[in-house]
């Protein structure tokens, strides 16, 4: 169980030691459900259901966290912007979230805790913090953190506190302190939701969230806390600094993030139309096709989504499901390809060469225990390989089919070629096995 992941916090790749043998405390900053899911979000569940799959497979008990923000600007400003009551907004987007997940594969947290559940472990770390001297209060606004006091700001994003600049920032109010404090507890305002505090009325603010709730259901330190690399500054280095000071102990071993998402080589991004859902993808394109196109590229790269890659995915995905459909199982395990698997896997979680030894499984004519060893690979990948899938064969493919069989009786192999070339171009694959002819989808 050598296992080496990229430590943003470190800067390099690190052999993973949990702090608890045998036992991993992981945390992965869930979504905000102003909206339904998109290519991002299918992007990082995938990233951190193989990562959580993979330590399982190795032997691991892991302990796996991921929030719902259910409170914050974007839930309130699309509540106001819809007209709708933000608890059935939330409601709906979630529902949303969870059946796109699981179409993908994903498995549920063991622990999926909603921010407003925790307010009150959320007040109590704004506390602990006011007692050590970090808080300061902006009338009319509310209880902010003042970086200054904590040495270690800016040590996730290896920059330091002068030159750091949070991306599209709000203008500085004037009685901030330093220009990267944060808002803890804002002030409650009209039509929004709050809640009581010793400082009056308000909501917590984003950051402190995954800070309360990650401490109070596992404890510090987390051995792993992940989320997209965009939340490296400011949300994970906010984590950081109040989790840190308040505890007094560090807060997480090793910080992963996975890679940003494009669409035909550009960010995507609302403004420039190229915005794509995951039930957008889902029209076209099953569960499984997306796993594996996200797979192909290692984590923290960057993946570029476009129709031309996702049918390239589609066709390979297919290939390799009827190829391992077609395996007898001789209850043998391959030991020389799995442990190929696993070099690749343990080095930072490097899929795209995971899969390439599986494709050199699968197409491996001498190898033994190829069912059974892919059937553990998949343990890993969630592609269910080996899942036979009922599908309707259209009456006239059947009908195609039928006349091929003929010609073939009549030893009219030209044309029984050309029936087939048809079928094959209606989307179906034609097989001759010694218990009969097979119509699978091409």
């Amino acid at each position: 169980m050598s296992i080496k992941l990229y430590n943003t916090l470190a800067g390099k790749k690190e052999i993973f030691k949990p702090s608890k043998k045998g036992i991993v405390k992981m945390y992965v900053c869930g979504p905000t459900v102003n909206d339904v899911p998109h290519l991002g979000h299918a992007r990082q569940q995938i990233a951190f259901d193989i990562l959580r799959k993979y330590l399982k497979f190795l032997g691991f008990e892991v302990k796996f966290v991921s929030n719902i923000t259910d409170v914050d600007d974007k839930i309130i400003n699309k509540a106001n912007e819809l007209k709708e009551d933000i608890k059935e907004l939330t409601k709906r987007n979630l529902k949303a979230h969870l059946k796109d997940y699981a179409k993908i594969g994903v498995d549920k947290p063991d622990v999926q805790p909603k921010a407003t559940e925790y307010i009150p472990e959320m007040i109590n770390l704004i506390k602990r913090l006011e007692e050590k001297g970090y808080t300061y209060i902006i009338n009319g606004d509310g209880v902010y953190y003042d970086v200054s006091k904590f040495k270690g700001y800016g040590k996730l994003s290896h920059q330091k506190t002068e030159n750091l600049i949070a991306g599209k920032r709000v203008a500085l109010k004037e009685e901030k302190r330093n220009r990267e404090d944060f808002v803890l507890w804002k002030f409650s305002k009209k039509g929004e939701p709050s809640w009581y505090s010793p400082w009056g009325k308000g909501r917590p603010g984003w950051h402190i969230e995954c800070s309360a709730m990650s401490e109070k259901i596992l404890g510090l330190p987390l051995d792993i806390h992940g989320g997209g690399q965009d939340l490296i500054f400011p949300h994970h280095e906010d984590e950081i600094a109040q989790s840190e000071a308040a505890a007094g102990k560090k807060f997480v071993n090793y910080w992963v993030h996975n890679g940003m998402v494009n669409v035909n080589k550009v960010k995507m991004s609302k403004s420039l139309g190229n915005f794509k859902t995951i039930r957008d993808i889902l029209k076209n394109y099953s569960g499984e096709v997306i796993r594996y196109f996200v797979i192909s590229t290692q984590y923290r790269k960057p993946i570029d989504f476009s129709e031309n890659a996702l049918n390239d995915a589609k066709n390979s995905y297919e290939r390799l499901k009827n190829i391992t459909l077609d395996l007898k199982d001789d209850e043998e395990i391959n030991t020389k390809y799995l442990k190929e698997f696993r070099d690749a896997m343990d080095d930072d979680l490097n899929t795209p060469e995971a899969l390439a030894v599986l494709w050199k499984l699968a197409r491996d004519k001498d190898a033994k225990g190829k069912a059974g060893t892919i059937k553990e690979i998949d343990k890993v990948f969630g592609l269910n390989l080996n899942k036979e899938e009922k599908i309707d064969i259209p009456s006239d493919v059947k009908k195609l089919a039928k006349e091929r069989e003929e010609m073939r009786k009549k030893k009219n192999w030209e044309e029984a070629d050309n029936i087939r070339r048809r079928i094959e171009k209606l989307g179906y694959q034609i097989d001759d096995t010694a218990e009969g002819t097979k119509i699978k989808k091409g």
